[in-house]
This record gives C-alpha cells, structure tokens and sequence, in this order.
C-alpha cells in the first residue's frame, strides 16, 4: 500500500536522496483534509438523500419479494406493513434531526438505565418472547409489540460513552476515574446482549462503543486491550461450548455445508450482471430462507445481477463518506462525537451484512440497514442517522442572528 516517488537523477550519474514512501496514514490524512469543511449543512443533506435512495430501494425490493412469495390476500397486508415501517423509520429520522444529540443529552442517564432493564427484561416470562432458541426479543405486554433492545443499547450507549469523553476531559486518560467505569458499564451491556445469545450483536456493540471512546480521547490500549480480551474470550467461549455457534465457523471454512449459504451464492451467481429481472427471481421460491432480511444483499445479486450490488455498495460508500464529512465538519465536540459514533454503527452493521452474504465473515443474522425487511433494526438505524444529522442543525437563535 505504500508508493515510491523517483528520486531525482543528477546530470552526472547520481541521485538526490529525497526518496519518499507515502504511508497509509498520509493517505488518511490527505483525505481527512479533503473531507474536512467549515459547513456540515451540505453534506448532511447529501446523506439524508442517500438514506431516502437506501430506504426506496429496500421498499422496491420488499415489495417485489413478497409479490412472488405469498398469496395475493396476503400480499397486499405484507406490503403495507412494510410501508408503515418505512414510514416509521423516515418519522425516526426526522425525529433524530429535529431533536440532535444535545437534545437527548440530559436524557442520557434514564434512557441508559432504561436499556439495561430492558435487557434484562428479555429473560423475564412476560416480557420475553424467545425465537429460535434465543432471547433477544423483548415483548410490550398487551401491544402485541416486541423490539430488540440490543439495537436501541447501542445507540444510547453511543450517546453515553461521548457524554462521559466530554465531562471527563483529560481524566478519560485516567485509569481509576476514566478508563475502568467506562469499560465497567460498556462490559455491562456486551455481557448482557452476549448472553441472549447474541455473538455478532455483541461485538458489534463492543465494537461501537470502544471506537467511540477511543476517538473521544481515550489510550488506544485501553480500547485494544478490552476488544482482544473480551470479545476473543467470549468468541472462544462460544465456538468452544454453544453448538451452533460452531457450526457457523465450520461454514464459514467450508468444513460443513449449509442450504441458506451454499443456496444465497448461487443466487448472486445467477443474476450475472444485470441480473434476472425485479420480481422475477427463482430461489426466494426455492425455499431460501431470510433472502428479504439477513440476506436481502443475494436477493439484490440475483434480481439486479452485479450492477445491482455495485449501485448498493455505492450508496454504502457515499453514507461513509458523507458520514466522515458531516462529523469532521462539526465544531462541537459532544455532537462530533455522538455522530461518529452513530453513523459507524450503522456503517459496521451493513459491512457485517455484506460480508456473511459474500462468505468472508461467518453465517450472522444481521439485516442491511434501510433494505432489509423493516422492524428495530430498520427504525434504530433511521433514528441514529437522524440524530447525526440533526447535530449538524443550526439552532433556530443562531440562525436569526446570522
């Protein structure tokens, strides 16, 4: 990854030592510089248009597959559904734009006390409603609702742990007073949502929050050390005790075969370049689980083939892009940070999703944000977005006076 320059040749023969090796790390930073602005308004409106082509996108394809895999009485309920969620979802997001993360801020402490009730609450008859052997469900008694609290966990805790950077100062540095209640409560949750059981969310979660506190000023090796640790023992753990946690690894390297997987590359095989048409995909009736959810990215490879993939992979990199832009734009600190913090759990969940879907990670329920069929993770993800962006939202005062 690093480039030499050609030194100079002399008229004589000899070279002037000026030979440079540009580093990944200069290249970072050049692109920093590039992304950095003086107004976050323009690229927060460019990434709320990425949100609104995700979300058609994912509407478009829920509708096709629903249109081929269930009964016409039935087609037209799953259909609204489906809008109602996506309404719910654009509702979230101009929620989260409106309110902004130092509108929840003061809220911070209950809605992170309420979280972990929640989570625990998922274990508790009456409140948990426990599918395929795991409790990460919880049940609003006499709503007929249930949500997955780990989603809304990792947003709250997000807006926790940059609240904690914040207040803390230079003390985040401080092992006693910074470091180990941080890491104390961040454990808390990880332990809470592992136990569901829950491998991939786990991680993801860990994964947000140590990134969160580390860029909110915290020693590398205090966010490295706790990674490594606590999510390799409880990898290990896992792979070691729980069968079918093992059974995804022995997937993922081809020493056991599995439909699903075997089955969703043969659909993006299918599709070729431009795929086989919208609607008229053959293996969603070829009883493939899960092609509108936690692989919906297969679907998208056999219906609209490798442009198809490449368009979704596109609008995934403009998200990042964007996302990086608004956050290094803001002047806040507490918002800059919350913003990170949100939009990289969002842009991790769709690189974890694109990669189980194209075999380089092992076989993980985990939907694409905005495409994959509607529910927490679709409402979680517009609000987080929408907070982000929200951070970006001049107030109302500041603007008159311009």
């Amino acid at each position: 990854m690093a480039r030499f320059r050609r030194a100079p040749v002399l008229a004589g023969g000899g070279a002037l030592p000026r030979e440079h090796q540009v580093t990944i790390a200069e290249r970072l930073e050049v692109l920093a510089t590039r992304a950095r602005g003086s107004d976050a308004g323009e690229p927060a409106r460019r990434l709320f248009l990425v949100v609104l082509a995700l979300l058609g996108l994912g509407l478009l394809l829920q509708a096709s597959h629903a249109s081929t895999t269930l009964p016409a009485e039935e087609y037209w309920s799953a259909l609204g559904s489906q809008i109602l969620f996506r309404a719910a979802a654009l509702v979230s997001l101009l929620v989260g734009l409106r309110v902004g993360p130092q509108g929840l801020r003061r809220h911070v402490p209950a809605l992170t006390v309420a979280c972990l009730a929640c989570l625990v609450l998922v274990f508790v008859p009456g409140f948990a409603d426990p599918r395929n052997g795991a409790n990460r469900w919880l049940q609003l008694p006499g709503l007929g609702l249930s949500f997955q609290p780990s989603e809304l966990a990792r947003l709250v805790l997000v807006l926790w742990v940059a609240d904690r950077c914040i207040r803390l100062g230079d003390d985040v540095r401080d092992v006693r007073r910074g470091v180990v209640p941080m890491l104390a409560t961040g454990l808390t949750f990880f332990l809470l949502i592992l136990v569901e059981t829950d491998l991939g969310g786990a991680l993801l979660f860990l994964a947000c929050f140590l990134a969160t506190m580390w860029v909110g000023g915290a020693r590398p090796m205090h966010v490295a050390g706790p990674l490594v640790a606590a999510g390799g023992t409880a990898a290990v753990f896992l792979i070691t005790f729980v069968s079918y946690v093992r059974q995804r690894i022995e997937m993922w390297l081809g020493h056991a075969g599995n439909m699903q997987v075997d089955r969703t590359g043969d659909a993006i095989a299918s599709g070729d370049v431009f795929g086989v048409g919208l609607g008229q995909g053959l293996f969603r009736n070829a009883r493939v689980p899960y092609l509108e959810s936690d692989y919906v990215l297969a679907l998208v490879g056999e219906e609209l083939g490798l442009f198809g993939m490449l368009l979704v992979i596109g609008l995934l990199i403009a998200f990042v892009w964007y996302g990086a832009r608004l956050t290094l734009s803001l002047q806040d600190r507490f918002s800059a940070l919350c913003a990170f913090g949100l939009l990289l759990s969002v842009a991790l969940q769709a690189m974890v999703h694109a990669q189980v879907v194209t075999r380089l990670a092992p076989p993980k329920g985990m939907p694409l944000p905005f495409l994959s069929h509607g529910g927490t993770a679709l409402v979680v993800s517009s609000l987080a977005v929408g907070l982000a962006l929200g951070a970006a939202r001049k107030p109302r005062g500041s603007q008159e006076a311009a």
